[in-house]
């Protein structure tokens, strides 16, 4: 896999295979409209689509300390870890590009780029329980240092060390 063609921006003309990928996976995620895309992009270190065989396979967003995004996961670990984290707020894949090991790479470029700030952090849905995530996150030495949200909607909040020195 070529890894250099990987991950570009997310470009204008990108937004409503961004804003189609988003609705068929809207239970595992929130809500998404070009005006909060736009917003997310802007807020968001990275904003970028997956590339597979030349087509957007999906999308990833990245918030580093200091945004102003608004969401509660995000802000717990603001809270927690001042800048020493970036926060991978979504990743989503097209069905047809799964099984191809793209989120592997995907996340082996993000944890990457975390390496200066010592962690990627994240949540994953533990009620009702993603469990392929859950399993994916645990393989990659992912761990669980909250949770947050009310019966019928919590999310395990996970950390994963990037730092290679240090």
């Amino acid at each position: 896999m070529d890894r250099s063609a990987l991950l570009r921006p997310i470009a204008d003309a990108d937004v409503p295979a961004v804003l189609d990928l988003n609705q068929r996976h809207v239970q595992l995620l929130s809500p998404l409209d070009a005006d909060r895309l736009e917003l997310l992009r802007g807020w968001a270190s990275r904003a970028d689509v997956i590339l597979c065989d030349g087509q957007v396979a999906g999308f990833v967003l990245v918030f580093s300390p200091g945004s102003d995004y608004d969401s509660e996961n995000y802000r717990w670990f603001a809270r927690e870890y001042g800048e020493d984290f970036d926060y991978l707020d979504r990743i989503v894949l097209d069905d047809a590009f799964r099984r191809r090991g793209l989120a592997s790479a995907v996340y082996d470029a993000v944890e990457a780029a975390s390496a200066p700030r010592g962690r990627l952090v994240l949540e994953v849905n533990i009620d009702p329980p993603n469990e392929p995530s859950l399993a994916f996150h645990h393989g990659r030495g992912y761990r669980e240092v909250h949770q947050l949200g009310a019966t019928g909607h919590v999310v395990s909040l996970m950390e994963r060390g990037t730092r290679s020195n240090g």
